[in-house]
């Protein structure tokens, strides 16, 4: 059942069930997990606007809060989740400095510094380790499609702007470049980069990923629904979305592989899987902010390009919601 040169000691999942059959025949999940240096569960907090557009810091401190309540370990402030394209440099550093307000120190704040301009992101870094942060984020830069020695040098110059840790995060489906494997080899010597947020939705290039990166070096699951597996596959955690809903399940769910609990863990996936969908349906973050704005606070729409969710994508996110309330209650 078992691929022997990723499963002797790294526990992955190429196709579904396949890491319950590797482990169920006593397969051993690798002892020497890395550290997850931003804890395992990290909420990529979307930005509140009000009517006329600008941003709520009250409500975003409020939901800062309100994830650290539920199981998140740390944040993302203005990542693309946060609609950092949409955000002025002005914007974001406020940003930086509620996240570390509300924060408190009892959770980690992750800045988003990634853009497509260099010098921007290394600004923003530089701004981010002033207000207070605990690490910075940095998305691979976006509509210029930049070569893989780019990517390093880019990456690099973020990195020694601060010391700061920094996670790379591989978005190709909304970059246009992936960030190669032996891209990211090398990119993990540096002392300061250390960790990827992988959202690649590729089990098997993971894998390989995982296998191939140096010791200790963190990866992150960036899709909700890859998480199961990719923490299988010997991920530390998850950059998650639907935290901002289901963050204790999510939690539960990343803890119940690390312990190699195969049944909690495929209940609390399955349980998930029908919401981190309906909050994709359409372009992220928006069914998010609609969702919130049904079932939990106002958070107002997002900024043009993007538009308001449609009233069926927030139906199916509370009807997929319906489930994870009812086994709250149990």
């Amino acid at each position: 059942v078992c691929d022997r040169d990723i499963f002797d000691v790294r526990a992955g999942s190429f196709h579904g069930e396949k890491v319950s059959q590797c482990l169920s025949g006593n397969l051993r999940v690798m002892e020497t997990r890395p550290l997850a240096p931003f804890g395992r569960l990290l909420t990529a907090i979307i930005t509140p606007f009000e009517g006329e557009g600008s941003v709520d810091y009250a409500a975003f401190w409020k939901l800062v809060r309100h994830l650290r309540d539920n199981a998140s370990e740390g944040i993302v402030v203005a990542g693309t989740t946060g609609e950092s394209p949409t955000l002025s440099k002005p914007e974001k550093i406020a940003l930086f400095r509620a996240g570390v307000d509300a924060a408190k120190g009892k959770m980690r704040v992750v800045a988003g510094v990634g853009t497509y301009d260099t010098r921007e992101s290394v600004a923003l870094a530089e701004a981010a380790a002033e207000a207070g942060v605990d690490g910075l984020m940095a998305v691979t830069p976006y509509y210029s499609k930049p070569p893989q020695r780019g990517i390093v040098e880019h990456m690099t110059a973020i990195a020694d702007a601060t010391e700061l840790p920094l996670m790379l995060y591989n978005i190709p489906g909304r970059t246009a470049t992936l960030i190669e494997i032996d891209t990211l080899v090398e990119l993990a010597h540096h002392p300061r980069i250390v960790a990827v947020k992988d959202a690649v939705d590729d089990i098997e290039w993971s894998a390989r990923q995982i296998k191939e990166l140096p010791e200790g070096f963190a990866v992150y699951s960036g899709s909700d629904g890859m998480t199961k597996d990719l923490v299988a596959a010997n991920a530390v955690g998850v950059v998650s979305v639907t935290a901002h809903l289901a963050g204790r399940e999510i939690a539960a769910m990343v803890e119940a592989v690390v312990d190699g609990d195969w049944d909690a863990a495929n209940r609390l996936h399955d349980l998930l899987a029908p919401l981190s969908s309906a909050l994709f349906a359409e372009p992220s973050p928006m069914p998010l902010k609609g969702a919130l704005n049904a079932f939990w606070d106002e958070v107002g729409d997002p900024r043009l390009p993007l538009v308001r969710a449609q009233d069926a994508t927030i139906e199916a996110v509370g009807k997929a919601l319906e489930p994870i309330v009812e086994h709250r209650q149990r």
